[in-house]
């Protein structure tokens, strides 16, 4: 699935382009999906919880002559503490180092639009800067046409239309894209469809599942790590451990049952309430 940057094919004189490009955007605004689509694979995970995505997802989507580098970020918010700060960080490094950035707009939220900072940062990078109005399927009319003002306003770029999740607009985009890469080797092998390895996907979609399974705090104090990975064996074999934050948190994730006796402490009864798999 992966290789190391830079191992593309493609020479001097290669008339292919091929370039970064940064999706950028409040959480929940539909960037991971749009990734999904223009890489026609399901590579990042979807869910309708906020700030699902915390570390860059690179896909990849090579034809005869282009090669997109489509980094998905996380959402860029005001934050309101450290884990907030470090993923604000991670997105505002993808959009200053990308070849192109791509700002995701949402249509069933118009009255959103990128804080003080990553708004200065988007502006710089005007010549490379690509505006979407995402969603527009289920927004209002109006508020497609007022986002589409404010990106000419605040930042000179029309807007692209956009329903990422039907596909609408997407190949138009992909198409615009293209031609805005700047012309050089493929940047990965053809082949390629992801920079990161099998085991960072299959720890995503276990996370995702906690995401869908679970509510408030659990989704967001838990880390994914992939322990062992048998991708010969048949079925295949996955073992991984789940990290929470704290101890407390353990019961509710593995769906313990806590019984209070009168003078001792609180004895755990191990009940699962599902169980994995993987093998």
């Amino acid at each position: 699935m992966t290789s190391d940057r830079g191992a593309g094919a493609g020479g001097a004189g290669s008339s292919t382009r091929a370039g970064d490009v940064a999706l950028a955007g409040a959480p929940n605004v539909g960037k991971s999906t749009l990734l999904n689509a223009l890489a026609g694979e399901r590579l990042s995970i979807v869910t309708a919880r906020a700030q699902t995505t915390r570390e860059r997802v690179l896909g990849i989507v090579t034809d005869e002559q282009s090669q997109l580098v489509l980094v998905d970020t996380p959402g860029l918010l005001e934050p309101r503490y450290l884990f907030h700060r470090a993923m604000l960080a991670e997105a505002l490094r993808a959009v200053r180092e990308a070849d192109l950035v791509l700002l995701l707009l949402d249509a069933t939220r118009p009255e959103e639009r990128p804080p003080a900072e990553p708004l200065a940062l988007l502006a710089s990078r005007r010549p490379a800067l690509f505006v979407a109005v995402n969603k527009v399927d289920a927004g209002e009319a109006a508020a497609v046409v007022a986002l589409e003002a404010w990106a000419m306003e605040a930042l000179g770029v029309r807007a692209h239309r956009l329903a990422a999740k039907d596909g609408t607009g997407v190949e138009r985009l992909r198409t615009d894209l293209v031609a805005a890469l700047p012309e050089r080797p493929f940047l990965y092998p053809p082949d390629d469809i992801a920079a990161q390895p099998v085991r960072f996907f299959v720890a995503e979609f276990i996370r995702e599942t906690i995401f869908e399974r679970y509510e408030a705090e659990i989704p967001y104090a838990t880390v994914v790590r992939i322990e062992e990975f048998r991708e010969a064996a048949d079925p295949v074999y996955i073992r991984a451990t789940i990290y929470v934050e704290r101890e407390s948190q353990k019961p509710i994730l593995l769906g313990v049952r806590w019984e209070r006796r009168p003078g001792r402490r609180s004895k755990p009864f191990w009940t699962p309430a599902y169980s994995w798999t993987c093998g």
